[in-house]
């Protein structure tokens, strides 16, 4: 039994020393060297993410916009942008697949081009509003749930299931590409039709 408690409470100290969920968003892969707190980037082809559970807290990273160095000081999940792009995310409330098909109204639409406007012009973002405008070689922090959903850019995530009753905590992220795209396809929705 002593043994048994012993064996809980290094484990209890070990997780509690990887208080840390990094998201780190890439152009090609990134070598990350945990021990030398460092992450590492070229200028590669394709999205890639990297997860890694840590307790560091300060990181240098290199990467085709240069050099940088960041200090992660509270325990949640962060985005770490080491692409050559602004990376732009929020909170997202995904419904289950059964209601993803309902009918989204004008006034919405323009809702949402506004909110996106303001998104790409880094306006209008803070961790209160659940927003977020990643510059290269920068971080975020993005919630303090390690259970918490992060989707990166490129992904076609549409909807998302309750768990044990609560809908899921879920960061959707894209390269500001990606935005400036799906301004484009509102904008032509909101135009009145040609007859």
């Amino acid at each position: 039994m002593k043994q048994l408690l012993t064996c809980l409470a290094v484990l209890l100290i070990l997780t509690s020393c990887n208080n840390k969920r990094l998201v780190i968003l890439s152009k090609g892969p990134a070598t990350i060297q945990e021990e030398a707190g460092t992450i590492q980037s070229k200028d590669g082809g394709g999205h890639e993410e990297t997860t890694l559970l840590t307790g560091r807290s300060s990181w240098s990273l290199e990467s085709p916009a240069g050099k940088a160095s960041i200090e992660l000081k509270e325990n949640g999940i962060y985005v770490v942008n080491v692409k050559n792009d602004t990376i732009l995310g929020s909170q997202q409330n995904y419904v289950s697949a059964e209601n993803a098909g309902q009918v989204i109204s004008q006034a919405t639409i323009l809702h949402k081009l506004d909110s996106l406007k303001l998104l790409v012009e880094g306006k209008n973002v803070s961790a209160a509003n659940r927003n977020f405008y990643i510059l290269p070689n920068q971080a975020a922090l993005i919630t303090p749930n390690l259970d918490a959903e992060i989707v990166g850019p490129y992904h076609k995530m549409t909807s998302a299931y309750a768990k044990d009753g609560a809908m899921p905590e879920v960061y959707r992220f894209y390269s500001i590409r990606e935005v400036r795209e799906t301004i484009g396809k509102l904008e032509v929705l909101t135009q009145p039709i040609k007859k």
